[in-house]
Parts: structure tokens; C-alpha cells; sequence
């Protein structure tokens, strides 16, 4: 006898056999719903959608719990948004991090070098091969179909090769893109629980077609506007010295097709965000200031590693410093005013409200904001570039004499041409002849060396005609990812 047996229960009873236990009873074949029907498959879905959204739930209580030990100990508290990112003093949290939480101190600095990256190695580089060209037949056969008009056709073939080449994903990235262009949401959401079931990752969240702005008519915003857009790539601490590169973004700038007299019909304004590393209350007021005076005259934002930015504002606030700085405060929710976040603004503003006892900005949707999806390529190659881009329409169809005509102006005494295809949706098999040919000659005419030139923001059913049309080096594509 075990030295806790005097513990167990006792029952006099001996147990009951195994063919008199009962059993469940048997499903009724009439409840049964075949897998393969398009109801069962939503209901799949359905259940996926509120598991995922559960799972969530229980990661951020957990995370609350785990990282708000010192709430009741101490006044000073980090904001709840930012916990699993500043917890302990200094970053500890972090690795590779520095500086203070507080928002007046010295700038923090999120990357320092320190961070150990050799375990990434193998996410970029598989990332990178799933971005490399398809061999898929039905890929090529798509981006005809799509750049002669056929969408429905280029839907069919698209969805018939899913499974036949199941593991690649160009296929999918087409059918995302074809969905987006066409503003098919439901269709988007459909096919993308199907994406993350089959390749057990998260599902790409849907994006409104870029350009077309509610109430822009025929002015910059526009799918029809295309020309020169003033960019601005903001990179290491972001301190007072960004101001020079920010002023020029407010004045209108020439080189579009259409009239720049007014604030309505200015081009877009891009900003980058990537290579930022840090950032000082004066900073933060600069670019605050900016983004501000953008937002009131109307003029419509391409904002390039918000999220980025985001990331590098939380560490510097925390909730109950009174005496801190309220910039970065108010720059971080600038931007997710911006980003149309309205849940992480509101809880943002009542943190800000706690700390300053003051009353917070109230969320207004943005009319003419537009977020740049991630490219393949590197963060930092993407934010090193400097100076303007010249931005295409939505669609170009024909000869596009005028397009041509302003991308040569554009590419005088430039060694780089950064066209920005954010806007593209589709381009006809002719078109897309006639720009190759062009570019290819821009980049032979360079004066001391070969031009160099990208195409960045391409959607896959464009870079997919573009390569099948022979594009290459010295002509760079860049697709955004999934």
C-alpha cells in the first residue's frame, strides 16, 4: 500500500464493465455537412476568424498580467501598448536597446548593433526565395490575361493552379493583388484564411486600392495623377536637423501632369520611416508639425514605415511623467491618426490624458492618407534612397506619349530613377512594352555610367508582365510583400 493510499476515495461498488459504459451517441448522418461545400468552408472559416481573434485576447491579458507587476508600486508606469516592448528600466526588455522610457531624456536608440540577428538569417532568406520569379505557367499566362482587360479570365487561371503548384505562392500574391485592384474585399478575406491555412501563417490584412481618394476628383490624388512626388527618407536619430528636409514637402511641387496651383491638385507627399533609430522631443515636434500642417491643407501622404516609427515612439512614453515632453506623445498619435487605428489611438489618448490631465486630440478618419506596403527587399536599401520619385497613374494604357515625355524630364541629370508604382494597378501589354523599351534606354544614356533604375511598390500581376517582357538589370523590381 502507497503512502497516500488512505487518501483515495473508496467505492464498494465494482466498477461497471466496459460493454455497459455508455457511449456517445452516433452524429445523425442527417446533421452532417459535406467538407467540400462552399457553407461548410465559410463556417471553417468563421471559426478560424474567432479563434485567431481569441488567441489574441488571451496573448494580450497575459502580457498585461505578466509585464504590470510594478502598477500599484510605483507611479510611474509604461503604457500598456508598449509593456512587452520597455519592460524593466532602460529597455531591458529589449535587446540591444539604450536610453531612458522618459520622454525629455536622451534619444532612444532601438537598434545599436547589438542586436543578435544570425537566427533571422533563415526567414530572410526564405522570404527571399518565395519572392523570386514563378515558374508556374498559369503566372504568366494570368499577367496577360490581366493586362489585356481580362480579369475574370486571369481570376480562373490564378485559382486553378493553386492546386496544382502548392507550394508556391506567387498564385496566391496574384489573386491578392487582383482583389485589391478591383476592391473584391470579401473575395480578399475569402482566399486569404485559405492562404494561411495552406502555408500556416498569418493571413495579409486588405488594403484600399492606393489613389483612390474619396472626393479627389481629377487633382493629384487621383489613379490619373502621375509626376514628380516630393519625398522625404528620414534615417538615425530623429532630431531638430530633420526640418530642412521636411520644409520642402508644404511648398507644391512642379513636374506633375496635371496643375499644381493649389494644395488640392499638389502632388502626393512620401515620407520614410524605415531607417529611423531613434528620436528627440525635438524631433518629434518637427515632424509633428509637419505632418500636422500636410493633414490641414489637404494634400494626400505616403507613409513608408509607419509602423517602424510607431515601434520607436513607445519606449519613450510613460504614463504619470507630467514634466516630459508631450511630442512624441502627440506625434505617435499623429500617426495613428494617420494610419486609420482608432482603437490604439483612443487608448493612446487616454494614457496621454492621465499623464498631462489634459484633455486629447479626438480621432478624425483620414481622407488622404495611404500607407506603402513593405518591399522585398531590405529596410535599409529601401530608406537609403534619396531625393524625389516619380509616381505612375493607376492604369496606362496606349502609347502614353505624355507619361514618357515626363518621365524623360524627370531623369535629366539624375543617376537615379526611383519610380514609384504604389498607385499601379495595371498596365497594358503594349504600354508595358513601350516603358521597358524606354527605360532601358534611360539607363544606357547615362552620362558617366549605366543609369540606374527601380521600379518599387510593383503589385505581382505587373512585375510578372514586366518580367516576362524581359525586364531586368539595369532595371530593378521591387514587389511589395505578403
Amino acid at each position: 500500500m502507497g503512502l497516500f493510499s488512505f487518501l483515495k476515495k473508496k467505492s464498494d461498488a465494482p466498477p461497471a464493465p466496459a460493454e455497459a459504459r455508455p457511449r456517445p451517441a452516433a452524429a445523425s448522418p442527417s446533421t452532417r455537412m459535406p467538407l467540400d461545400t462552399e457553407a461548410e468552408r465559410e463556417r471553417q472559416r468563421e471559426i478560424a476568424r474567432a479563434t485567431a481573434a481569441k488567441i489574441d485576447e488571451i496573448e494580450l491579458e497575459m502580457a498585461s498580467d505578466i509585464f504590470d507587476d510594478d502598477a500599484w508600486s510605483s507611479p510611474r508606469r509604461a503604457p500598456a501598448a508598449v509593456a512587452a516592448l520597455a519592460a524593466g528600466a532602460g529597455g531591458a526588455g529589449v535587446p540591444g536597446a539604450t536610453g531612458t522610457g522618459a520622454a525629455g531624456a536622451a534619444p532612444v536608440t532601438l537598434l545599436d548593433g547589438g542586436l543578435d540577428t544570425d537566427g533571422l538569417s533563415g526567414l530572410d532568406s526564405a522570404l527571399g526565395a518565395a519572392a523570386a520569379p514563378s515558374s508556374a505557367p498559369a503566372v504568366e499566362e494570368a499577367a496577360i490575361l490581366y493586362a489585356n482587360g481580362q480579369s475574370d479570365a486571369a481570376e480562373q487561371s490564378l485559382r486553378a493552379s493553386l492546386s496544382s503548384n502548392s507550394n508556391d505562392r506567387m498564385p496566391w500574391w496574384m489573386l491578392f493583388d487582383l482583389y485589391q485592384a478591383g476592391a473584391r474585399e470579401e473575395a480578399f478575406d475569402s482566399i486569404a484564411i485559405d492562404y494561411a491555412s495552406h502555408f500556416e501563417t498569418s493571413p495579409p490584412a486588405y488594403r484600399a486600392p492606393a489613389g483612390t481618394v474619396p472626393g479627389a476628383g481629377g487633382g493629384a490624388g487621383s489613379p490619373a495623377f502621375s509626376g514628380v512626388t516630393p519625398t522625404a527618407s528620414l534615417s538615425g536619430c530623429l532630431d531638430a536637423g530633420a526640418g530642412a528636409r521636411l520644409a520642402r514637402l508644404q511648398a507644391p511641387a512642379a513636374g506633375a501632369l496635371g496643375s499644381a496651383s493649389s494644395a488640392a491638385s499638389a502632388p502626393p507627399v512620401r515620407i520614410e520611416f524605415s531607417a529611423v533609430t531613434g528620436a528627440t522631443p525635438e524631433g518629434c515636434a518637427v515632424l509633428l508639425d509637419t505632418l500636422q500642417a500636410l493633414r490641414r491643407a489637404g494634400r494626400e501622404l505616403v507613409l513608408a514605415g509607419a509602423d517602424h516609427l510607431v515601434g520607436v515612439l513607445r519606449p519613450m512614453l510613460a504614463i504619470g511623467e507630467g514634466t516630459a515632453s508631450q511630442a512624441p506623445w502627440l506625434l505617435l498619435l499623429e500617426l495613428l491618426l494617420l494610419m486609420n487605428r482608432e482603437k490604439d489611438f483612443e487608448e493612446t489618448a487616454m494614457d496621454y490624458c492621465v499623464t498631462f490631465e489634459v484633455s486629447p486630440p479626438s480621432f478624425e478618419a483620414p481622407a488622404r492618407t495611404a500607407l506603402s506596403i513593405s518591399t522585398d527587399d531590405s529596410a535599409g536599401s529601401s530608406a537609403g534612397i534619396e531625393g524625389d520619385r516619380f509616381l505612375l497613374p493607376a492604369v496606362i494604357e496606349g502609347g502614353s506619349p505624355s507619361l514618357l515625355a515626363a518621365i524623360d524630364a524627370y531623369a535629366q541629370d539624375r543617376p537615379l530613377l526611383v519610380l514609384d508604382c504604389s498607385h499601379l494597378a495595371r498596365i497594358d501589354y503594349g504600354a508595358a512594352a513601350l516603358l521597358v523599351t524606354r527605360l532601358r534606354a534611360l539607363a544606357e544614356n547615362g552620362d558617366d555610367s549605366p543609369r540606374r533604375i527601380e521600379l518599387r511598390d510593383l503589385n505581382h500581376l505587373v512585375a510578372a508582365l514586366l518580367r516576362l517582357l524581359g525586364a531586368g538589370e539595369p532595371i530593378r523590381l521591387y514587389t511589395h510583400r505578403y
